[in-house]
């Protein structure tokens, strides 16, 4: 990636995209073979038979029927899975996404230039938006380098939805609008909004054809924060994002209801640009400790995110600096794209801004004031009394582990990132004396609109090697043995997940098509055995490599009692793992 960043290229960012293969229908009988592996380490012996009993079944029975359907459905869609994924693991989930499904991170501009400092936050804010919206720009022009693996182009299509781009809230199923054109295309909107203490305010960024530079854009957030620090708060509309999706819906209309210039104010929240958060905390953090701003991040101010807002960028008043975004429209690579191009900009002009500081006569913030009443007000608090409350149930630790990294798993001829991901089992068995299920992340990016697939990285090779490096009699030589097994498994199962021969999205297909076919549920799907080994997002372990640059990221576990685990390799002594525990209360 960073070369891809960094060279100019007359390749156009989106060149590639008809020419995309479509996403395959892997084997239903390499599927399921897949599927029994992966149970192995969650079943006894007579409950191992009964699902393999099970699984029999429906390779011979319905499963045989329902592969013909997705065979059928993959020759009229490029790619199958998009729509169904797009509902089931985002519009139609009906918990707060705010808090549930949103990803966000610190940033990492305090290892270099901009430490933590009060009184920074506005000229700074001003130059991370400038080159934020650079970035918006090269998106446009489509100038920004294809994403390759060797000369093999990936999928570019998420990066339409970094900007301009919000999820709206439905009664039993969300949807998501994207405003984003590139300048071939046509219009594209080029406003952002600003939320400070409960209030939101919009301005152009472009003016007479020429995007605002940094002290232009500090104009304007002056001009914001001093309106908002010398007036009373505002109603804090934003918190209602973070309620529960139908109520959200419901509070949605209502508001609307209450004056049509409502449904005019949210539309242009919806259509900007991005979110910028003026957030009044001072997280502590350091290059060894980032938990607090990465707490702060996920489950700050509701009053000044909008969670449905594929990109918040907030803003301490410490000078820090993180982002909160929906996961509905696109993977955490596309933030980590744009997080290390700011990053390195600001890194490569020492964190200043040498251009000219003359301010043209552009026009003053236009303030959103929404029309509420006590029954609005009423939702408000409801909405931030349950979103506290949930964000009260979440740990989140993110520290440096500084001694040794990808430099020394790579001179070891041991892939970085099955290196963590076995370390990581091998931890939570000694903590719980049990295999743990666990997501992780694999891309499917060389298909057309490709997204993820699911490696399930508690195999029984893992387990094997766990429980010998627990048994005080087995050899190094054993273990050492034992290990490699384990690691050349995972290394099998990325690829494959990688080349659209995974199995678990393949299930959901299936399970989808019985769906809709009106079928009853198939017994492979009931089968404790299933949600056991996670299947339908279950997993007690969800995991995910953000890469190897400063880049950082945390989400919350699938589970309740589960554990995230995001984390980012380097190439020395600071390998930085972030961990967020999720426990009962």
């Amino acid at each position: 990636m960073e070369n891809q960043l960094a060279k100019s290229s007359e390749e156009r960012t989106f060149q590639y995209q008809d020419s995309l293969p479509s996403l395959p229908v892997p084997s239903l009988e390499e599927s399921l073979k897949k599927y029994l592996e992966s149970v192995k380490p969650f079943a006894n012996e007579e409950e191992y038979k009964k699902t393999e009993a099970i699984v029999q079944k429906f390779q011979n029975g319905i499963g045989e029927k329902l592969q013909q359907k997705l065979l059928e459905r993959a020759k009229e869609k490029r790619n199958w899975l998009e729509d169904w994924w797009l509902n089931v693991a985002y519009l139609d989930v009906r918990i707060p996404s705010q808090l549930h499904v949103n990803f966000g991170g610190p940033a990492s501009h305090i290892e270099h230039y901009w430490p933590p400092k009060e009184g920074t936050q506005l000229e700074r804010g001003s130059i991370s938006l400038w080159h934020i919206l650079n970035y918006w720009q090269l998106l446009r022009k489509e100038k920004l380098p294809v994403h390759k693996v060797g000369n093999t182009p990936l999928d570019m299509h998420q990066f339409r939805m970094l900007f301009s781009t919000c999820k709206v809230p439905g009664i039993t199923r969300d949807s998501v609008i994207n405003y984003f054109r590139t300048e071939s295309e046509g219009h594209c909107p080029s406003h952002i909004a600003v939320m400070c203490r409960g209030r939101v305010f919009v301005f152009d960024v472009m003016h007479e054809g020429c995007l605002m530079t940094p002290p232009e854009i500090l104009r304007q957030l002056t001009y914001i924060q001093k309106k908002c620090h010398s007036e009373p708060d505002g109603p804090g509309v934003a918190a209602l994002t973070s309620e529960e999706r139908t109520r959200w819906a419901k509070a949605r209309e209502y508001l609307i209801s209450l004056n049509p210039e409502n449904l005019t104010m949210l539309e242009k929240i919806q259509s900007s640009l991005l979110v910028f958060c003026l957030d009044d905390g001072s997280p502590h953090v350091t290059p060894e400790d980032y938990s607090q701003v990465a707490t702060k991040v996920l489950t700050g101010d509701p009053t000044v995110r909008w969670g449905d807002k594929s990109y918040n960028l907030i803003s301490f008043s410490n000078g820090v600096f993180g982002c909160n975004c929906d996961h509905a429209p696109y993977d955490a690579m596309v933030i980590v794209s744009i997080s290390y191009y700011v990053d390195q900009k600001i890194f490569e002009s020492e964190g200043r801004w040498t251009g000219s500081d003359k301010v043209r006569d552009i026009p003053l913030p236009e303030e959103l004031v929404f029309t509420v009443d006590e029954k609005v007000l009423n939702d408000i608090n409801q909405a931030k009394a349950q979103y506290f409350k949930q964000a009260s149930d979440l740990q989140l630790l993110v520290y440096a582990f500084t001694s040794f990294g990808k430099k020394l798993t790579k001179k070891k001829k041991l892939h970085p990132d099955t290196f963590v991901q076995l370390a990581l089992q091998l931890a939570y068995y000694r903590l719980h004396g049990r295999p743990g299920c666990c997501y992780e992340t694999a891309m499917t990016r060389y298909f057309y609109h490709g997204r993820t697939e699911t490696v399930r990285s508690c195999t029984v090779e893992a387990v094997r090697w766990c429980q010998s490096m627990q048994d005080p009699s087995t050899s190094l030589f054993e273990q050492q043995h034992r290990m490699l097994e384990a690691f050349a498994k995972h290394n099998k199962m990325m690829k494959d997940c990688s080349t659209g021969k995974g199995f678990d999205r393949h299930l959901l297909g299936l399970s989808l098509i019985a769906k809709e076919e009106c079928l009853p549920v198939p017994e492979l799907f009931t089968d404790p055995l299933f949600s056991r080994s996670g299947g339908g997002g279950n997993f007690v372990l969800s995991t995910s490599l953000i890469g190897y640059l400063r880049v950082q990221g945390v989400v919350v576990p699938m589970v309740h009692n589960g554990y995230g685990f995001f984390y980012h390799i380097r190439d020395d002594s600071s390998s930085s793992k972030e961990e967020n525990i999720r426990e009962v209360t």
